[in-house]
């Protein structure tokens, strides 16, 4: 491709406050992407080379194991809606009083629907499918390509007839993920993580570690131990000091404007000694959960444990209705007796602590579990902080940053159970099918890729996944020996089948440079002054080695740097 006849624009800005450019900001400069107000991603040339050669690695791998590509609709009729989805997050509308549609944030249900209808015996199993598609989605906190309303989704899915089927798919899945990111070049933690609102088994994600990341996994700091921190278990401590109780105290609060932590100031305690409590609707049931003030409930570990798809809080209305006050002022003490109490067990280390009254702008002190209320169950419920004893006995947590970019889900038959995907067994007897689903962000590796790659010059991307092999550069246009051997090279580098950009337009070396730089192809060649001896000059853009040789040795050393890198 000649530069000049692609569609390739850059921005060469320096970041006033000399901070490294983010991401998504470096991928308009280098031309890759067009965004609009932060949000709306268009793929201009480069970046669609960039996505493509992700993809050609992803079905590669794929390959290997056997698996067949389709595609399913991204308009789907709102009857099929995710069951796992909330219809916040769903983009919808109607077309008319009989037909309502949505754009597909998942393809689960709709694929079950296809397999249900093809599939009856045990003989036409196992398969496996996939697809790699746009996902729409209503995200409410926007990160470009990092996380956006439109993205590029793979989805694997995979059907069997017995379990064995499924756990040896699952490890070989794993392969094939570890096989792609080996060749995008990602290092990542892979780790148990949550099933989300699928029913299932077992599920793990892989996380590439970035301290921008919006995903935090939870390590221990002398062992192997790793996890999502939403699931990493809190290990249970009991108190064994002896408590000398004091009589319950109920006061008015001083000044209802008070942040919590200058409530707790001004009553001379700290936050370990305050009892939080949260009010939730399950069904037509409300129950209270508690926890300490210095801790911080944990949503997934709730709902997993009350077995529900989301934690739904009460509302104000109902709060005060049932409880008799506002949500803020929320207690465990003389609670109605058809309100359950469900408690983490942090709560049991307070001694003559301070919880709210259930009364608007009152609170106690000297307050006790199990002497001043009752608990209905004790449950982890917090997230596990830095610094607390790891899970597996070994060492202490410490937090990591990071991206999602694959997660994978066993869910055996609970999901086939659901929508009633059975199979005729060899007796003849009906069975829900075994599955599983494997998710990977194709447009979040590109952006991932792009974070990991960058450098104070642009992007050096690696040799698997980047636009062209090869940026051949004309120092001037108006050098005839310059420009002649340009020409040659061009033609010979494309008859050894490299993918070339050729900077032939007439512009200053030191943009053309600034550029390739900026855009990131593994290797610059460079014809400039010493063409007239016959010599080109090369850059390896991620290592910034560079060196001459004569034209007629180029093709070697692009063949061994290939083969090497």
């Amino acid at each position: 491709m000649k530069q000049s006849l692609a569609f390739i624009s850059t921005i060469h800005e320096v970041p006033s406050n000399n901070n490294p450019i983010h991401p998504n900001e470096l991928l308009v400069h280098a031309g890759y992407i067009h965004m609009k107000n932060g949000k709306y991603i268009s793929l201009l040339p480069l970046g669609k080379r960039v996505l493509q050669k992700i993809e050609k690695i992803i079905r590669e791998e794929l390959n290997t194991i056997s698996t067949n590509e389709i595609t399913l609709p991204i308009l789907n009729s709102l009857s099929e809606s995710p069951t796992e989805m909330d219809d916040q997050e769903l983009f919808h509308w109607k077309k008319n009083k009989k037909e309502e549609f949505y754009l597909a944030s998942s393809h689960v249900e709709i694929l079950t629907s296809i397999v249900k209808e093809k599939i009856n015996s045990y003989k036409q199993l196992p398969f496996v499918l996939y697809q790699i598609q746009n996902k729409y989605r209503n995200e409410i906190h926007e990160n470009g390509m990092f996380k956006n309303k439109e993205f590029q989704m793979l989805d694997v899915y995979s059907f069997h007839h017995t379990s064995e089927q499924l756990d040896e798919f699952y490890e070989k899945i794993d392969q094939v993920y570890t096989s792609i990111f080996r060749r995008l070049g990602l290092p990542y933690k892979k780790v148990v993580a949550d099933l989300g609102s699928y029913p299932g088994q077992l599920s793990h994600e892989y996380i590439v570690l970035s301290e921008n990341g919006d995903a935090t996994i939870a390590c221990s700091n002398e062992s192997d131990y790793v996890v999502n921190a939403d699931l990493a278990e809190v290990p249970i401590i009991t108190t064994s000091d002896r408590c000398d109780m004091k009589e319950l105290v109920k006061q008015e609060v001083s000044n209802s404007k008070l942040s919590i932590n200058d409530f707790l100031h001004s009553l001379d305690t700290t936050a370990d000694q305050m009892i939080k409590a949260k009010i939730i609707r399950v069904n037509e049931e409300l129950i209270v959960v508690l926890y300490r003030g210095d801790h911080t409930l944990n949503e997934v570990k709730l709902k997993n444990k009350l077995n529900v798809p989301k934690i739904k809080y009460a509302d104000e209305k109902t709060v005060r209705e049932v409880i008799g006050c506002s949500s803020s002022y929320v207690g465990p003490i003389k609670l109605p007796v058809n309100v359950k109490v469900v408690a983490d067990y942090g709560i049991k280390t307070i001694c003559n602590g301070i919880t709210f009254a259930n009364e608007d702008r009152f609170y106690y002190s000297n307050v006790n579990p199990e002497r001043d209320f009752a608990i209905n169950a004790y449950e982890d419920l917090r997230y596990i902080q830095e610094g607390d004893p790891s899970p597996d006995g070994v060492g202490e947590i410490q937090f990591s940053k990071g991206y999602e970019i694959a997660h994978i889900y066993k869910l055996g038959s609970s999901f086939s159970e659901k929508f009633e995907m059975n199979y005729i067994d060899e007796d003849g007897k009906s069975n829900p099918i075994q599955m599983g689903i494997y998710e990977m962000g194709v447009s979040r590796l590109f952006a991932v890729s792009t974070e990991l790659y960058q450098d104070d010059k642009g992007i050096a991307w690696p040799n698997s996944i980047a636009p062209f092999d090869v940026h051949l550069l004309t120092e001037s246009v108006e050098d005839e020996e310059q420009w002649m051997i340009s020409e040659q090279l061009y033609h010979v580098l494309l008859s050894y089948q490299f993918d070339v950009l050729f900077d032939d337009r007439d512009t200053p070396f030191d943009v053309k440079l600034m550029d390739a730089n900026l855009i990131g192809i593994p290797v610059q060649v460079i014809v400039g002054n010493n063409a007239i001896q016959g010599n080109v000059k090369v850059i390896y853009r991620r290592t910034g080695e560079s060196f001459e040789c004569a034209k007629e040795e180029l093709m070697d050393r692009l063949s061994e740097f290939f083969r090497v890198y």
